[in-house]
């Protein structure tokens, strides 16, 4: 039988090799925004040469959907003519900001990509959004342009700068000038190039910032893991192999980690398009020959229920990742026993928004010598676990996991307190989850402090009870996660009523469908007259409040 350090020490070595000195992915240490942090020497410095460099695929396809296919050659043209129509139709310069609400589409992807190379900063605004909510993102980011779908074109009846729509405007601009040569931008390297929103632990979402060199350096991970898939004996080549996306792109799943190495890399990217609906999907997981497939648990935990992927050709899925939120070992063990294609693929990670990309990743084999592990952190990421005073801890024992890399956000957009509260000396990143190392494997005990996560989407409990709390007739509010068997955790709620308050749980859930984006709508209430059970220095005992 073979050790758990036989099975690491091949993976280590080709590792040491390609990130070693003269190696293909040579990693060397640069100032960073005055540290010191190991970066690849060999890498781009600008996102506009990613897409200058994809016009070699020509005619590959970069992305098809279960209606449409775009090759790199279309591509490339298409947001070089809407690059020069951001410029010189709408004035957008360097360092403005493009918001895009909209559903996943290729428009969203060729709108990033335009607004990217010309040195703007693509906001991402999650498509679930309530029209308040959507409120804060544009006063929060400040676009000077937003582009939206028609669904979130109704929501943005109000919005003070413009807006273009997806289906007229932008499909317009693709081909409004054919011959537009590909835009490029005078950028530094730790220059802002997206932000994406988090859920707000203080009831607001907060913009993630990430730069060029963030996800130039999410790039060469990937292009580093698909070198050590063909150095451990991977017959597929990295350009030939299929990625289903099925997360929305206002996900780092999706953006940085899909759409954006797989232009660099020549990959075909299969767009599955509105809600996730398992026949389509493994329709084109078959269609397609998809071998790559990141889901959430719930997406797995509907394909377990739906009992008809043997229906399916799914040989060529190679590889299944799970990502996004928390799953058990059992949850697993069941997907590698009833689906043939987690089998001997099925990984699992850690990451967040903040992070840009993994910060551990558990191989086949990591989870077999040591179930419930998230993995060892991946090239480039140093995890230390400290303790409440910032101190480093030892072997097992839990605390706050904290990270550093070149990979870790720039900050949060016009919020310097909670970056501060967030980013400490020398680049560190406080993630606020609990765990332990143990054999140098990251274990999680617990995610961030009363934090609910639905079906892979981040609930703040505090932003639904600052809706709640607004309502005349709630005096007040706590909400908490509760068990949910296809989510993982569900919304719950308990409202304490004013006197004489006549409101009824179908008039708070209604009101707060109004508000917030669906998945953070409660779906379980308790109202009540008695007031919530508090401590000494009146801060509520949450533990012991029932739904």
């Amino acid at each position: 039988m073979s050790s758990d350090t036989d099975h690491r020490s091949a993976p280590r070595a080709r590792v040491a090799a390609l990130t070693g000195p003269g190696g293909r992915f040579e990693l060397t240490e640069d100032d960073v925004l005055g540290s010191r942090l190991p970066v690849f020497a060999h890498r781009q410095r600008a996102l506009h040469e990613v897409l200058h460099a994809s016009v070699a695929h020509a005619d590959r396809e970069y992305v098809v959907t279960a209606d449409s296919r775009l090759t790199y050659a279309q591509h490339a043209a298409q947001v070089a003519s809407l690059a020069r129509v951001l410029r010189e139709r709408y004035g957008v310069a360097k360092g403005d900001r493009v918001a895009i609400a909209a559903a996943n589409s290729p428009e969203w992807i060729q709108v990033f990509w335009a607004t990217v190379s010309i040195g703007a900063v693509a906001v991402a605004f999650n498509a679930w959004w309530s029209a308040r909510e959507l409120a804060h993102g544009l006063s929060n980011a400040e676009p000077a342009l937003v582009v939206a779908d028609a669904k979130r074109c109704a929501r943005l009846a109000d919005c003070a700068v413009p807006v273009l729509s997806v289906e007229d405007d932008v499909r317009r601009f693709l081909t409004a000038h054919p011959q537009a040569p590909l835009p490029s931008a005078d950028v530094a390297e730790d220059d802002p190039a997206v932000i994406l929103y988090t859920s707000g632990t203080s009831g607001r979402p907060k913009g993630a910032v990430h730069t060029h060199r963030n996800l130039l350096a999410v790039i060469e991970y990937h292009r580093l893991n698909d070198a050590l898939s063909q150095a451990s004996g991977d017959p597929t080549a990295p350009k030939d192999r299929v990625h289903l996306l099925a997360l929305p792109l206002f996900h780092i799943a999706s953006l940085h980690n899909l759409v954006v190495p797989r232009l660099a890399t020549g990959s075909k990217v299969a767009l599955h398009q509105r809600a996730f609906d398992v026949d389509a999907v493994l329709g084109m997981v078959e269609r397609e020959r998809v071998t790559n497939w990141g889901a959430v648990p719930t997406m797995a935990h509907r394909l377990l229920e739906h009992g008809g992927a043997d229906r399916y050709d799914t040989s060529s899925l190679t590889a299944f990742a799970l990502a996004s939120a928390p799953s058990t070992t059992a949850f697993k063990e069941r997907l590698r026993r009833e689906l043939p294609f987690a089998r001997d693929s099925l990984v699992d990670s850690y990451g967040l928004t903040e992070s840009c990309t993994a910060v551990a990743a558990a191989s086949p084999a990591d989870l077999a010598v040591a179930p419930g592990t998230l993995g060892r952190p991946v090239t480039g990421v140093r995890l230390e676990i400290r303790d409440p005073l910032g101190e480093v801890l030892g072997e097992g024992e839990e605390g706050e996991v904290w990270v550093r890399s070149m990979y870790n956000m720039l900050g949060y957009w016009n919020d310097p307190e909670a970056t501060a509260d967030t980013i400490g000396t020398d680049r560190w990143l406080r993630t606020g989850d609990l765990g332990c190392l143990r054999e140098g494997r990251l274990f999680l005990v617990s995610r961030r402090s009363d934090l609910i996560i639905r079906g892979g989407e981040n609930v703040y409990p505090a932003e639904i009870e600052t809706v709640l709390a607004e309502h005349p007739d709630v005096s007040e509010c706590l909400v908490i996660g509760v068990p949910h068997p296809e989510f993982g955790q569900g919304v719950a709620a308990v409202v304490v009523l004013r006197p004489g308050a006549t409101a009824t749980e179908e008039a708070l859930r209604e009101y707060a469908a109004n508000e917030l984006a669906h998945f953070k709508v409660p779906e379980r209430w308790r109202l009540t007259t008695e007031g919530l059970p508090r401590n000494a220095t009146g801060k509520v005992i949450r533990h012991s409040v029932k739904v």
